[in-house]
């Protein structure tokens, strides 16, 4: 067999082999191969055996592995990657104690971002996503979910949605389009959301014309958008097609995980107050809670996400960063793997499967991204690691060797001499 491609003596190999979404216990069976190879052809994955088997197959190009950690690369499944501006000025305030709730109500938070979001020029914001997508890919991402939702009015969310696009079109890594028009309430709608949400939903039948967005997502909360203003919401939008996601039960518990079992969202996202009765019904569902523990850390908040007793539950469990300007400002997803480990208590094991194939089926890429069985896409990273658990266990670093996308390879670590 000729290859373009095989690495050789990796020294462990998680193909994530399990169809997913992977549910409550089955988090924990993880499928290790050591001694591996991996060949790949086409930008495809058309080979996996032992290091001993390589005799077999020939290559036009040969990685030797060093007996590192091999995986594939890892999927962000909650970004909010287009925005203007930063608000570094915040973190004072909420050093202080002043909740976020408060901060919105001042025109800061979200609102202050829609600004800078509706200043900034189209060119400028692709650049910034751009750039944050090269950090994420030397971070070992290769698949994102980008959502817009700094606009609030219909020129700056469609200027969003355009610069998602276009970064999807020019950048390496495979990037998932949300639109996250119902994010705030705008100043100017204040006092009437539910005209704030018709005005967002008349964009559906243009944004589904110029594919501009897969899902529609909607900011269940306190001083946001109630759960029967999102259940109209959202209907409208699987009725235009699109598949629908929820921020659910992030500050207060008012229903938005069982909303979004009703509407057979996708995924339900933050969860971090969910009920007893949400994490039952979520269990006994399809949509896929994904779990933003780095919003909590950043917000110096003591609750975490319920997401051990969600597992032990039965339910399908993603985590993300969040990354965004205001309340997780990173895309070292490998960081939000320790603190899953140290905060929701969260196995290696569950983690593993948290970041790859329950978060390729939160964006609707299970058939193509988080596993690496023969047939899929050949995106692989290779770990300065000895095996999968050191990755969580050595917080705070990158960790990346290389990481390869569709069979190419997209970044090498250099060393400094």
């Amino acid at each position: 067999m000729q290859l373009d491609l095989i690495i050789t003596n990796i020294g462990q190999l998680l193909p994530m082999d399990k169809e997913g979404p992977v549910k409550g216990s089955n988090m924990n069976d993880l499928t290790v191969w050591e001694n591996a190879a991996l060949g790949i052809k086409d930008g495809k994955v058309v080979w996996i055996g032992s290091n001993d088997e390589i005799n077999q197959v020939e290559s036009d190009q040969m990685i030797d592995a060093n007996g590192k950690l091999v995986t594939p690369g890892l999927v962000e499944p909650h970004t909010h990657l287009v925005f203007g501006g930063s608000r570094e000025k915040e973190m004072a305030l909420k050093q202080q104690g002043v909740p976020y709730l408060e901060i919105l109500k001042q025109g800061g938070g979200i609102l202050s971002t829609v600004q800078a979001t509706r200043e900034a020029s189209y060119e400028d914001l692709v650049e910034k996503a751009l750039f944050h997508l090269d950090r994420m890919a030397m971070h070992g991402i290769t698949t994102v979910e980008a959502k817009s939702g700094y606009g609030l009015d219909r020129e700056t969310e469609l200027k969003q949605l355009q610069a998602v696009k276009e970064a999807n079109a020019n950048h390496p890594l495979d990037v998932v389009s949300t639109f996250l028009g119902a994010h705030a309430v705008p100043s100017e709608y204040k006092h009437d959301p539910e005209a704030f949400l018709d005005r967002m939903a008349d964009m559906f039948a243009e944004i589904k014309a110029e594919n501009l967005a897969e899902f529609v997502d909607i900011f269940t909360e306190t001083g946001v958008f109630t759960v029967e203003q999102s259940r109209r919401y959202l209907q409208k939008a699987k009725d235009h097609g699109f598949g629908v996601k929820i921020h659910a039960d992030e500050i207060d518990p008012l229903g938005g995980t069982e909303l979004a079992v009703e509407m057979g969202a996708i995924s339900g996202d933050h969860l971090a107050v969910t009920s007893d009765e949400g994490i039952k019904q979520l269990a006994d569902s399809n949509t896929i809670g994904v779990i933003l523990p780095g919003t909590s850390f950043y917000l110096g908040k003591e609750e975490y996400a319920r997401a051990r007793e969600m597992i032990n539950a039965g339910a399908a469990i993603s985590i993300s960063t969040d990354f965004n300007p205001g309340s997780c400002v990173t895309e070292n997803l490998q960081l939000i793997m320790s603190i899953a480990a140290l905060k929701l208590k969260l196995s290696p094991e569950e983690i593993w499967h948290a970041v790859t194939v329950n978060a390729a089926h939160a964006i609707g890429r299970g058939s193509e991204a988080g596993s690496l069985t023969i047939g899929r896409k050949a995106d692989v990273v290779i770990w300065d690691a000895p095996n999968y658990l050191y990755i969580p266990y050595h917080y705070g670093v990158n960790h990346t060797n290389t990481v390869i996308k569709n069979g190419e390879i997209l970044y090498q670590r250099q060393e400094i001499r």
